[in-house]
């Protein structure tokens, strides 16, 4: 299912999937931490839980900085 939703996401040119997961599961799919990348989570999180996936060559160079989630995730 997760190689599926990053085909297509890729497929409608999303630069990057960003994700706050295991530590252990989400490498199996080439994730590595956001923080390597330049992207923060807008909360405390372990830096090995926030993880992110380049979809597109090059992706790392057209964005960086923190993550904004909506409210509701911050309550």
């Amino acid at each position: 299912m997760i190689l599926e939703a990053l085909k297509r996401a890729k497929e409608l040119e999303y630069q990057s999937v960003i994700v706050l997961g295991h530590p252990e599961y989400y490498p199996k799919f080439e994730f590595r931490k956001a923080s390597e990348l330049g992207i923060n989570a807008p909360f405390d999180v372990p830096d090995e839980a926030f993880m992110a996936i380049e979809l597109q060559e090059k992706a790392p160079q057209r964005f960086s900085g923190t993550v904004e989630y909506p409210n509701v995730f911050l309550e």
